[in-house]
């Protein structure tokens, strides 16, 4: 399989056109990767847009591709968004990358109450663009032509009112309803993730009265870096996707 890169900037790039890579990607593209003349690779906006060519010149500090053919990806009809709490440690990140390059479209970081960690102030900045820059690495190691968008962490407060508008689920290791059989309606889906002690019982009672479900994936308690991809992953196939 061809290597893959992306670019900051929407593509306009036609066949016969040329795309240039420079900064970060052009580093990684020539001195990390090792991309030749003459090698054929695929580039990206992380926004539908697909093309791919034939590099013309290599360095560090250029790569210049010749487009061969250009197609643009749909976005999912149907989306499909990670509500993540803000973990200790970087079990939170690995979430993060394992749904991006399981397909996710939005990601949603949440100071939930038993959250260890708290984004405030420049560290709020700090996180939101870490999250962002592991999604758009883990969406160019899949080779993802739409890379996931990182929104600016919410409270339970705000989940509350997001269960008016799409079908959210709860990753509740005591719910009795299994993610596997309950149906996940016909417009968008939002996996919610807790933090290492778990949702609190106001954070749930809060979710379940403004119309969540909570839903257990298994008999075993996963940790708050697997339950995400876990749960993705019998969404997926549930929606067709795989």
């Amino acid at each position: 399989m061809a290597l893959h890169f992306l670019v900051n900037d929407a593509l306009d790039a036609r066949p016969g056109g040329v795309v240039e890579l420079t900064g970060a990607e052009a580093h990684h593209a020539a001195g990390v990767r090792r991309v030749r003349a003459g090698e054929t690779v695929t580039v990206g906006d992380g926004a539908g847009v697909w093309l791919e060519g034939t590099v013309a010149a290599a360095d560090p500090k250029l790569v210049r591709i010749d487009v061969l053919s250009r197609r643009h990806e749909p976005a999912p009809a149907r989306r499909v968004t990670l509500i993540q709490a803000l973990a200790k440690g970087d079990r939170d990140e690995l979430a993060v990358q394992a749904c991006t390059e399981l397909g996710v479209d939005r990601i949603v970081p949440w100071q939930a109450e038993r959250s260890v960690s708290r984004w405030s102030g420049p560290k709020l900045d700090r996180g939101v663009q870490r999250w962002a820059t592991i999604a758009r690495e883990a969406a160019k190691q899949a080779h993802r032509a739409w890379v996931p968008g990182v929104d600016a962490p919410v409270s339970t407060a705000d989940l509350v009112a997001r269960c008016a508008a799409e079908r959210v689920l709860v990753l509740e290791p005591t719910a009795t309803a299994r993610l596997s059989t309950t149906d996940l309606g016909d417009g968008d889906v939002a996996l919610v993730v807790g933090p290492e002690g778990g949702i609190s019982s106001a954070e749930l009672d809060a979710l379940r009265s403004a119309g969540a479900t909570t839903v257990r994936l298994g008999d075993t308690v996963l940790r708050t870096s697997t339950a995400g991809p876990a749960a993705l992953g019998v969404v997926n196939v549930a929606l067709g996707r795989w």
